[in-house]
């Protein structure tokens, strides 16, 4: 076990990235010196990153897999969000990167080393047993489409609620390619706040292209992007780790009621639509019964405008209502419509949860068209 007095160096003042500019120093990892027994430790998980990269890096869409590796550099390099990249070397990156991935994508996934022990790299709380005390949080676990991620990151904070645990993650040391920036491991909720300011400037990225007005717009003026985008984006980063937060808490109950039937059909999915309509529902769910009740309690109207910004996609087309509950609250309805639309979803998509499972149950295998039928017609909440 990694004892607790193994201090590396990111708890110090000279190895704190340079946020402001591309020259930043190199993240501490691999072949850093800092610690022989962090280094060992940061290339396993690192080499875990690549294995999974190289098998399911071509399974994303084209602009997704670009955009991802541009991130995926940025974090390399060590530079903040709004750093402009020097765009003629990216391209040569990536074709490097894909190269070197021909020696990654038949390895088996390494275990981790930990002083004298060797553990699965998906043994998460042995690890994180390890690695909490010292100020440092370890993830892993399967992601959208069967795909494997797993994250070395300093600790920030650590919290309790509800009988959950909570390991809030800052900079990270290891990482793949398109980093969930939460996750609901059992009873603990992973929250990774340098891959929601990657998702966050992104989407201000985009927003700045296009200048469209809506949710977006609306969250980036109530945190002063315009005068201070650095500022605004560090400030929108504190505001959704705690959303993220509250959307597991969400999942966490689910889970007490659906879990494992649920995991053990996800598995089963071999296509996209019936996974995509799945995971849309489920996070309709928790959402209505946890997340949009606490943030209009709360009133917390900068994080209304982020929510809504990225409802999007099967998400929106299954509940086009809370798209017209959310144009009333703009209007000052003072959240009345959100809240009916709300507490009518917590009970409609607990229900298209239940029937999924119950053609699972009955179905076994055949059931994934079932489920893509109830997806095509039958599930929205208009």
């Amino acid at each position: 076990m990694i004892g607790q007095a193994w201090r590396p160096g990111w708890a110090t003042d000279e190895m704190a990235p340079a946020e402001a500019n591309i020259a930043a120093a190199p993240r501490v990892g691999p072949g850093s010196g800092l610690d022989a027994r962090f280094d060992r430790l940061a290339e396993a998980v690192q080499a875990n990153c690549h294995i999974t990269d190289a098998r399911h890096a071509r399974n994303m869409t084209m602009c997704t897999y670009l955009l991802e590796m541009r991130e995926l550099y940025r974090w390399e390099l060590g530079a903040a969000p709004t750093a402009a990249l020097p765009q003629a070397d990216v391209g040569p990156w990536i074709a490097r990167r894909e190269a070197s991935w021909a020696a990654f994508e038949e390895a088996e996934y390494r275990e981790l080393p930990l002083d004298d022990a060797i553990v699965d790299p998906f043994d998460v709380e042995t690890v994180n047993r390890s690695l909490v005390p010292c100020n440092l949080v370890y993830g892993a676990g399967i992601g959208r489409f069967g795909k494997p991620q797993f994250f070395l990151g300093g600790l920030a904070r650590e919290e309790w609620r509800d009988g959950v645990r909570i390991l809030i993650a800052q900079r990270e040391y290891a990482r793949d390619l398109a980093p969930a920036p939460a996750a609901l491991r059992q009873d603990t909720i992973y929250v990774r706040a340098e891959s929601l300011r990657q998702v966050l400037w992104e989407r201000a990225e985009a927003w700045g292209r296009r200048r469209a007005h809506g949710a977006l717009e609306c969250a980036l003026d109530a945190h002063g992007f315009h005068s201070d985008p650095a500022a605004a984006l560090e400030s929108m980063v504190a505001a959704e780790i705690e959303t993220l937060i509250l959307h597991e808490q969400g999942e966490h109950r689910v889970a007490q009621e659906f879990s494992p039937a649920w995991e053990l059909m996800l598995a089963g999915f071999a296509r996209r639509k019936a996974e995509v309509f799945a995971r849309a529902v489920r996070d309709h769910l928790a959402d209505c019964t946890t997340t949009l009740p606490a943030l209009l309690e709360r009133d917390a109207a900068p994080s209304l405008h982020v929510w809504f910004a990225g409802f999007d996609g099967m998400r929106r087309e299954l509940f086009p209502r809370l798209a017209t509950a959310y144009e009333a609250w703009r209007a000052g309805d003072g959240g009345r419509a959100l809240g009916a639309a709300a507490a009518v979803g917590a009970v409609h998509w607990r229900d298209v949860c239940a029937r999924m499972l119950r053609l699972h149950a009955t179905l076994g295998a055949d059931a994934e068209s079932a489920i893509e039928a109830l997806a095509a017609a039958g599930a929205r909440l208009p």
